[in-house]
């Protein structure tokens, strides 16, 4: 296989965000956006992950997250061509998620609603991404149990380690 050095833009930042469980499906309506998305995890460790995600079905990140905290983790990502990310998938860690995210802006704050698809049919987390950890972004109605910090529901873990009895209730309940 021929090597090439591929030169672009990378985008750092602080990743600093809260995740809930979703109770209903009333956001639905506020939808402002659906994105189809697949991502593999290429490497994982207790405070590092390598993820590529494609969107759509047209394009395509690698993203590289350091950090031990589930609020605060330093985030790299990059573009990538669409069909080198469709084979970096196949040297997936685990299993490959399959999902569908939603966008909801509520005061000032936009959240990320993702439907999982497959194995995880059922499950819905929300998820704010803030600028400060001091943030108080409002909480909607369709809000359940928050889950920052709880590592089950962590796409990481959902896609590398068992199917947990835990996570298959709380999707069917």
């Amino acid at each position: 296989m021929k090597s090439r050095f591929l030169t672009v833009d990378s985008e750092m930042a602080k990743e600093i965000e809260r995740k809930f469980l979703v109770t209903d499906d009333s956001w639905r309506d506020q939808a402002t956006s659906a994105t189809v998305m697949r991502q593999a995890y290429l490497s994982v460790n207790h405070d590092r992950s390598i993820r590529v995600r494609t969107s759509n079905e047209t394009s395509a990140k690698l993203t590289i997250k350091f950090g031990k905290t589930a609020l605060v983790r330093d985030e790299f990502e990059y573009d990538i061509p669409f069909e080198e990310a469709q084979e970096m998938i196949t040297f997936a860690v685990g299993s490959v998620i399959e999902k569908v995210r939603y966008t909801v802006d509520v005061a000032g704050f936009t959240w990320e609603i993702d439907v999982f698809e497959g194995a995880f049919r059922g499950l819905v987390i929300a998820e704010v991404e803030m600028k400060s950890e001091t943030d108080k972004p409002e909480l909607p109605d369709w809000l359940g149990r928050e889950v920052t910090g709880d590592r089950r529901y962590s796409n990481q873990v959902l896609a590398t380690e068992r199917l947990k009895p835990e996570v298959v209730h709380a999707v069917s309940h």
